[in-house]
């Protein structure tokens, strides 16, 4: 795909929140890989109050704990083993969540098993509510469904993929722009000043 976007004369990418930061190395012009996390935690605070920030998985992390240090939140990890594709099974709490609003981060959301299955652990666990903050809503098959009749209290997706008729007639599904921010990205690019200061 790096080959095809450079071939079909593309000289710069801007892209938003890349699951691994190495796909940055198959291109051979410059990309800029930009965060969500400044929407996100504008939100969080204007929101919430009491907030624990939890990684849904080992691998994500480093982008709960970046969101968790921009609040200054607590952080909590599930430990979950995947049997097989698309399905997850919750296994541990890294954490204390009783008696706090927790806040679920990732980069992805497709079908919502990890993530419902999250949300019913920290209930279970103690916690007074639980939302999730995804940069992608891909919200693939039935997991529109899954994530209304889940504990969710509220799953909130950046507008990087246009919402579906039941995304937007969810009641538990809210979704924010990053048109500001990729505006800001592209004005500086033009400009040649900072986009990293962006994230700072």
């Amino acid at each position: 795909m790096a080959n095809l976007i450079t071939t079909a004369g593309a000289d710069r990418v801007v892209t938003l929140d890349l699951h691994s930061g190495q796909i940055q190395g198959f291109f051979d012009i410059p990309l800029d890989n930009l965060y969500a996390a400044p929407v996100f935690t504008n939100d969080i605070r204007a929101r919430y109050d009491n907030v624990m920030v939890v990684s849904p998985d080992v691998g994500g992390v480093v982008r709960a704990r970046a969101i968790a240090k921009r609040i200054d939140a607590d952080l909590a990890i599930i430990d979950k083993r995947r049997e097989r594709a698309g399905v997850s099974e919750v296994m541990n709490i890294i954490g204390e969540v009783k008696g706090r609003r927790c806040i679920l981060v990732d980069d992805i959301v497709d079908s919502a098993g990890t993530l419902c299955n999250a949300a019913e652990a920290l209930m279970k666990a103690g916690a007074v509510s639980v939302s999730a903050y995804v940069t992608h809503g891909v919200l693939s098959g039935g997991a529109v469904a899954r994530v209304t009749s889940s504990p969710l209290e509220e799953l909130v997706v950046t507008d990087s993929i246009p919402a579906t008729e039941a995304v937007k007639l969810a009641h538990n599904i809210r979704q924010i722009t990053i048109a500001p921010l990729m505006a800001e990205s592209i004005q500086r690019i033009s400009e040649e000043r900072s986009v990293s200061s962006l994230f700072d």
